[in-house]
């Protein structure tokens, strides 16, 4: 049951850390982001990578969930049901965290 807790904190943080840059707190994210982000563009760049934070948090904390529902019932549709959402969830998030850096950083690397 522990595994299941594990999983759901790092969600928890996952929605932390965005909450944290749509505030406009970028200070999480790696310094080749935080430097060629212009001054203007920092709350809007931490409001889109926060939402993708965001997402990818929620789906994370939906898979455990789901997991342990597994876990107690049995059936492993929950399961397949959860790691779908979570897979989903996560290539939503990244899309929408990349396509910021894109837009912002001019390239994600």
């Amino acid at each position: 049951m522990s595994e299941f807790l594990m999983t759901a904190v790092v969600g928890v943080v996952c929605i932390v850390i965005g909450i944290m840059n749509m505030r406009g707190n970028i200070s999480m994210l790696h310094s080749y982001h935080r430097n060629r982000v212009a001054e203007e563009d920092i709350l809007p760049f931490g409001k889109r990578v926060g939402i993708g934070m965001i997402i990818v948090g929620i789906s994370i904390i939906f898979f455990s969930a789901l997991s342990a529902v597994t876990l107690k019932t049995g059936n492993q549709l929950f399961m397949i049901i959860g790691t779908v959402v979570m897979i989903i969830g996560m290539a939503v998030g990244f899309v929408i965290m990349f396509r910021a850096m894109k837009k912002y950083n001019k390239g994600i690397f």
